[in-house]
């Protein structure tokens, strides 16, 4: 009982009642056509046959002393035949309308009366009409006017039987109707057949999506090779597939990553607080465990504060005020910020910024770019070092660029292509530790983007590395001709 209610509402079905309604709208529209077709041409036959005796009842037809007469060979049975024709619907009246001579079959169809006659003889070519006789059976009557020897008009009217014309249409119509069911029967099975092939891809696209979980997002549907509407579905949803299948291995990652970073700093808080607890007998002692777990506290902060507003940027609540910048006067000033920083480390921070290098971007976040790459730059470079920063024209037209280079400990070649992943950080060679939070080359790579950018990165161990930042440049504030670039030491 729930099939049925589950087929009526299914899309093949609802394709089937579609194809079967149409099909019956087109076959009664193509049968009354033909009908109507088959009924012209036949009544064409009658009117042209109807022409042809109503010119050979002028040659036999004289009216004499206000009499028709017949004028034939009694001796020619051909000729006989042929007035017994003309003058089986047959009628002839004067102008008054008295009838001189008529048929019996005409006086079924009824005498035409004084004012009809006499609106005929006012035209000034015959008229061709139908009437019907009592028994409905139509005949094509064509009248008009036949003058006399003396040249005054008599009215004269002949006709022929339309009973088998419409004989003919009637088989014709009962037939055609009465296979019409059976021809929709046909349409109706043909249609179950052809949807049941159309939306075939559908359910193939239907079960491959039940099936469909976490775990094996990794399934694809084969095209069917037609290009078509369907195959474009099938593409679509392989597409999103894959699309959820990265977004699902970035929460993986995320998720793990996030665990192992706060679970490093809440072991150490609760060690250290574990052995105040236990071991701590001064006030001392348990204020020093007390402020290395606040300082373990402030690392957590750090990290939920940094994985906030990276959180943020990546779902599109961070929504980026771009204005027109001069990216040398964004890089200076953040250079200023980093000199006492360089000069402890006794590191020669060197800034070579072209005026006018105008960029459409967030101020706040270009900022923060330039802070992060230094930052890198700076911590890893030991003393004695050179860190640079360049602004300037980019080699392709449009486009500005970016560069930080340090001469620091550098980077391996198979650290590289992860640099920009979250909580990933490469191990110093000099010390073996991994510092930092590992998530301010990932802002700087969502802040790149954001911008519609690119980031290259080139790095030697040992030799140190360089960041080249490509953005689209902007129109306020670029002067028609290039000055000479700015040079900041420190």
């Amino acid at each position: 009982m729930t099939a049925l209610p589950h087929i009526f509402r299914g899309l093949r079905f609802r394709l089937m009642v579609s194809y079967v309604l149409f099909f019956t709208v087109l076959l009664v529209g193509v049968g009354m056509l033909f009908r109507a077709t088959l009924r012209l041409y036949m009544d064409g036959d009658v009117q042209d046959a109807l022409e042809e005796e109503w010119g050979a009842a002028k040659g036999y037809l004289h009216i004499e002393n206000q009499r028709p007469i017949w004028v034939a060979d009694p001796t020619d049975p051909e000729e006989a035949y042929i007035l017994e024709r003309l003058r089986h619907v047959y009628l002839s009246t004067d102008a008054n309308g008295y009838v001189l001579e008529h048929s019996p079959t005409y006086d079924s169809i009824g005498i035409d009366p004084p004012e009809e006659v006499a609106r005929i003889l006012r035209l000034p070519k015959p008229e061709i009409h139908i009437r019907r006789d009592k028994n409905g059976v139509g005949y094509m009557i064509k009248a008009g006017a036949v003058p006399d020897d003396k040249g005054h008009p008599y009215f004269f009217a002949i006709g022929r039987s339309l009973e088998a014309n419409e004989r003919t249409v009637h088989a014709f119509t009962r037939t055609y109707f009465l296979l019409l069911p059976a021809m929709i029967v046909v349409a109706g099975l043909l249609g179950w057949a052809l949807a049941r092939r159309a939306i075939e891809p559908l359910n193939s696209v239907a079960q491959a999506a039940q099936t469909i979980t976490g775990s094996n997002l990794s399934l694809r549907i084969p095209p069917r090779g037609a290009d078509d509407e369907l195959d474009h579905l099938i593409d679509s949803f392989n597409r999103m597939t894959e699309r959820l299948g990265q977004s699902f291995e970035q929460i993986r990652q995320f998720s793990t990553d996030v665990s192992h970073e706060l679970r490093t700093p809440l072991t150490a808080i609760r060690g250290q607080l574990e052995v105040a607890l236990f071991t701590a007998a001064t006030p001392d002692q348990y204020r020093d465990a007390m402020v290395n777990a606040l300082e373990d506290v402030e690392k957590l902060s750090s990290i939920v504060r940094a994985l906030l507003l990276l959180s943020q940027a990546e779902s599109g609540q961070l929504v980026l005020q771009k204005t027109a910048l001069d990216l040398g006067d964004v890089a200076a000033d953040v250079v200023d910020q980093f000199q006492i920083l360089a000069e402890e480390k006794g590191i020669l921070l060197t800034a070579v910024l072209d005026p006018g290098t105008a960029a459409n971007a967030d101020r706040t976040q270009i900022e923060r770019l330039f802070s992060n790459l230094l930052s890198n730059a700076v911590k890893y470079t030991p003393q004695g070092g050179h860190v640079w920063v360049r602004v300037g024209p980019d080699e392709k037209p449009g486009w500005t660029r970016v560069v930080v280079e340090d001469t620091g400990v550098g980077i391996p070649a198979e650290n590289l292509p992860h640099i920009f992943d979250r909580f990933y950080r490469v191990r110093n060679a000099e010390t073996n530790r991994m510092q930092g939070l590992g998530l301010g080359l990932s802002f700087v790579a969502w802040i790149v983007s954001a911008h519609g950018g690119t980031i290259d990165v080139e790095s030697k161990p040992g030799e140190g590395s360089r960041f080249s930042v490509h953005l689209p440049a902007g129109s306020a504030g670029v002067p028609s001709v290039a000055p000479e670039p700015v040079v900041v030491s420190t």
